[in-house]
């Protein structure tokens, strides 16, 4: 167990992911949060649960490890049911697949979307389709003639065509 930014956090490797949540549940953590995922590395994600001892009003952050080249835990919905919800919607939002889900869809983004938007190798294509108002090279006081890519966005990305 360690500190992370002031909540006490457990870190399991994920073949121990419902082992850990199903010991909180019975310890008292009775109450799920939210869970969701931490494209943090290229590596690969962390997946963090918060649940909730309402009895002694304590705290935890539950948080496993998937690599990117097979981002897959197996669903916690059978230790707590409001867990169906934050797994489709980190299905949706970083291509992490939870094993045996009963209805792991799409949530929140409209039909055909493409991507995994909160990766962050995710192009945000409208901020390059149209260029930001004013924008000028440090210094200047005019806008510049070479256009300047939003952050984030490569040097040689081609923009989609209209």
């Amino acid at each position: 167990m360690s500190e992370t930014f002031g909540e006490r956090t457990i870190d399991v490797e994920r073949g121990d992911w419902i082992p850990l949540l199903r010991s909180c549940r019975d310890g008292g953590y009775e109450f799920f949060d939210w869970l969701t995922g931490v494209d943090d590395t290229p590596d690969g994600f962390f997946v963090v649960a918060h649940v909730y001892n309402p009895s002694t009003q304590e705290r935890l952050l539950l948080r496993t490890w998937v690599p990117a080249s097979d981002p897959r835990l197996p669903t916690a919905i059978g230790v707590y049911r409001g867990a169906n919800w934050h797994e489709r919607e980190t299905f949706e939002m970083f291509g992490i697949t939870f094993d045996d889900h009963p209805y792991l869809v799409p949530l929140l983004l409209p039909d055909g979307f493409e991507g995994h938007p909160l990766r962050k190798d995710f192009i945000l294509a409208a901020r390059v389709a149209k260029p930001w108002p004013g924008a000028k090279e440090p210094g200047e006081s005019a806008p510049s003639r070479r256009k300047v890519l939003p952050p984030g966005v490569p040097a040689d990305w081609e923009a989609p065509s209209a």
